[in-house]
């Protein structure tokens, strides 16, 4: 298994289920806007999509969330698939949030997708299985 992760040589050559690349593509697309979104919209998608009452801060602070959730969405730009130590930490770690939102559900989505995807990229089709 470890060679189908890292492989020896590095040749881009695709030996997965091709099913894969098609779960592959919406995820990043989706999470590709999602990070863009977060970082030229911090306001919006800190009330709307994590339910953090920013009329509640004084202006700085206010100021302050949305300046980390411009970072934070550089941050899923550059490393998409950071979602589960998010998650982790977030568990460890609440925040006060005002109403649900549908984030929750969004996510858990994208990462069974991307479960998925990672599952069928290590696998082998049968067509290169029978080839000596």
């Amino acid at each position: 298994m470890l060679e189908r992760i890292l492989p020896p040589s590095i040749d881009n050559t695709y030996s997965g289920h091709r099913l894969a690349l098609w779960i592959f593509v919406p995820v990043l697309i989706f999470k590709t806007g999602i990070a863009l979104g977060t970082i030229f919209s911090g306001r919006h998608a800190a009330q709307s999509a994590d339910g953090i009452p920013l009329d509640s801060f004084c202006a700085a602070g206010a100021q302050a969330v949305v300046a980390l959730f411009a970072a934070w969405g550089l941050a899923q730009l550059v490393f998409s698939l950071e979602h589960l130590a998010r998650r982790l930490i977030i568990v460890a770690i609440p925040i006060a949030r005002t109403g649900s939102s549908p984030s929750f559900y969004i996510n858990l989505v994208l990462s069974l997708m991307m479960l998925a995807g990672l599952i069928l990229s290590l696998r082998i089709p049968a067509a290169s299985r029978a080839r000596p």
